[in-house]
């Protein structure tokens, strides 16, 4: 995701722009918020925000315009043209006001049952799972994507270097030098969250105390470095506090690469997974666990692998270097359960390894389980995974074994708008599309080409130009004639196993001919065809 700041992000969609000096048109229509509900003509089951350019819904909508924080404001009737002709800034989330906002839990929030303990940084995708099928009570969980400033001095430009950082204000904690316990703490809060929340007596949630709140980080499972052999045996914490000390906690991977790759990683640890971070989007599926998508993993940890499917190596700096994160198991959809701890927190790689956005679920009893993802990055799929069982029943539980055995697809798009799905395994014929192809709507328009129509390929000693075997290499329009030393060939000759090939998916679904694209982030299912 973007890092645009939160106040920037506001500006930018006029969320938290008031009218000021209103014109006598708007004085003449303005009425109070209790009678925007009265006045619903246009067929929305809320009142759209006032923004500051025009919209279709304001010609049959009363449309709501924000004077204060804490949802202050008025309405200008259905059909009226109005210019707003000055704005003040507030810091605050408008919402319409049928809708309420406030804040259940924050950064740095201790709710539980450890209190050293604290909610992590930077949220993204939230799930709710009632308890007993209880709308007012149940487990929250929340994705916690990335670490930034102001956490942290460390992470801000120059631009920002007159402003305070919030580490010592919200933790108590310096993370102002570039040391172990900076770095241990910066995966800490990354993850996730499970907490309980309930409504209370004014009909808000509220976090409340349980056992099963707990958090889900990037250094879970940190204790297990103990039985390596490879120099990180001695890593097992990151300071001295009891969450910082190293736990048991750690995740394992279910499906190809777990069987074929994990037992070949260099540390030693087979398909035991030290940790989960980098969690953008995901989904919840219909037995009541969450998917969580293991997005930007490429800056923490060896994104590159060798045909084997692990990594080319360690970078010599970071989260991932410091505590011996290999990278093969990291950039996958994670199982969590948030209301049964003792379920074994699981990656699922039959679903490849990308920088995955999120899941959508078709879920249907008789039929196989159908997950589609997107893949945020500048070339990424549009990913399809069908398993090899069928949904028996789509609430039970035992469905999370279908992740394991399937076949994952990525999109081939034609110019004439037709398509195929492009099944990942070894037997696929490889055939990539060529930066000519990539790059021609803009050679034809422009004569020339943003990044050369580039495409990343799996490098391999021998191909002109690569340096060795393992990694990516490019492609582009100044040597295009090296593709075809990637075609008419197989993906079990680029790779030794279906779980290397998974652990590699982005580069192997571009050396099957699948259409690289501009961020396809979000997939949803229609809810009307399917």
């Amino acid at each position: 995701m973007s890092r645009l700041t939160r106040r920037k992000l506001l500006m930018f969609f006029g969320c938290s722009a008031a009218a000021t000096a209103l014109s006598p048109k708007i004085s003449n229509f303005l009425g109070s918020s209790s009678e925007i509900a009265q006045a619903q003509t246009g067929g929305l089951s809320f009142t759209p925000l006032k923004l500051a350019h025009p919209l279709e819904a304001y010609q049959s909508n009363p449309s709501f315009v924000p004077l204060g924080v804490g949802g202050e404001g008025g309405n200008i009737e259905a059909g009226v043209d109005v210019a707003l002709q000055s704005y003040e800034y507030f810091d605050d989330v408008i919402v319409p006001p049928e809708y309420e906002r406030y804040v259940i839990l924050a950064w740095g929030d201790r709710v539980f049952p450890n209190s050293e303990e604290y909610f992590g940084y930077n949220n993204d995708y939230i799930s709710f799972i009632p308890i007993n099928g209880n709308p007012n009570d149940g487990y929250l969980w929340v994705n916690h994507e990335y670490v930034s400033y102001p956490i942290s001095s460390l992470l801000g430009g120059d631009d920002l270097a007159s402003f305070p950082s919030t580490d010592q204000l919200v933790l108590g904690l310096d993370l102002s030098q570039p040391t172990v316990f900076t770095l241990g703490e910066f995966g800490y809060n990354q993850g996730g969250s499970i907490v309980r929340i309930t409504k209370n007596g004014n009909s808000r949630y509220a976090p409340v105390a349980d056992d099963a709140n707990r958090r889900v980080h990037l250094l879970s499972g940190l204790a297990i470095n103990s039985e390596r052999s490879d120099g990180y045996q001695s890593v097992t914490s990151w300071g001295t506090a009891s969450y910082q000390t190293g736990d048991q906690n750690f995740l394992i991977g279910t499906g190809p690469t777990a069987t074929d790759v994990f037992p070949l990683s260099s540390d030693g640890l087979g398909n035991r997974i030290i940790g989960t971070a980098f969690n953008c989007s995901g989904g919840t599926t219909p037995w009541g666990t969450i998917l969580t998508a293991e997005e930007n993993f490429q800056g923490t940890v060896t994104e590159g692998v060798l045909p084997n499917g692990t990594q080319t190596g360690y970078d010599d700096e970071g989260i991932g270097f410091a505590f011996g994160l290999v990278g093969e198991k990291y950039g996958w959809m994670v199982e969590i359960s948030p209301a049964d701890p003792s379920f074994q927190n699981r990656k699922h790689t039959a679903l490849g390894r990308f920088r995955h956005e999120n899941i959508a679920f078709r879920i249907e009893e008789g039929r196989p389980l159908v997950a589609y993802m997107g893949d945020d990055r500048r070339g990424g799929h549009t990913w399809k995974f069908v398993s090899n069982g069928t949904v028996s029943n789509p609430t039970d539980p035992d469905n999370s074994q279908l992740f394991e055995s399937g076949t994952l697809y990525a999109a081939r798009l034609n110019p004439d708008g037709s398509g195929q799905w492009i099944p990942l395994v070894p037997s696929t014929p490889t055939n990539p599309l060529s930066p000519s192809e990539i790059a021609e709507a803009e050679l034809n328009a422009f004569g020339e080409a943003q990044r050369d129509g580039r495409i990343r390929l799996p490098q391999r000693a021998g191909i002109p130009g690569a340096e060795q075997d393992g990694g990516s290499f490019i492609v582009d329009l100044t040597n295009e004639s090296v593709l075809s030393n990637y075609q008419g060939r197989t993906l079990g000759d680029f790779y030794t196993s279906q779980g290397a090939i998974l652990s590699d998916a982005f580069l192997a679904a571009n050396l099957a001919g699948a259409t690289p694209t501009s961020r396809p982030e979000d997939v949803e299912v229609h809810p009307g065809d399917g």
